[in-house]
């Protein structure tokens, strides 16, 4: 019988988050900044900032990110930062 450590260890998913760096400029401020800081620099939090995401209409009415393929919008940056941290127990 042969034992991987994959399967005596199972590594967790990382929970991939995608920004707009318009949407990011428009939305992020200071104060929220530091707190988004300390969450993306979670060891399973992978993050990658573009320029457009071509999601101009989402874009202009409301603060948002794409988690593993799935558009998570807020009214506000500190309401899109939790739910982005309520997010995280459906990943692992």
């Amino acid at each position: 019988m042969k034992i991987f450590f994959s399967n005596i260890f199972p590594s967790k998913k990382k929970i991939q988050i995608e920004f707009c760096q318009n949407n990011l400029d428009r939305y992020l401020n200071e104060e929220t900044a530091l707190d988004f800081s300390h969450f993306l620099n979670q060891p399973h939090i992978r993050y990658k900032e573009y320029e457009c995401l071509s999601n101009c209409s989402t874009c202009r009415k409301a603060a948002y990110a794409i988690v593993d393929g799935q558009v998570i919008e807020a009214n506000h940056i500190d309401e899109l930062l939790q739910l982005l941290k309520e997010q995280l127990p459906k990943q692992r």
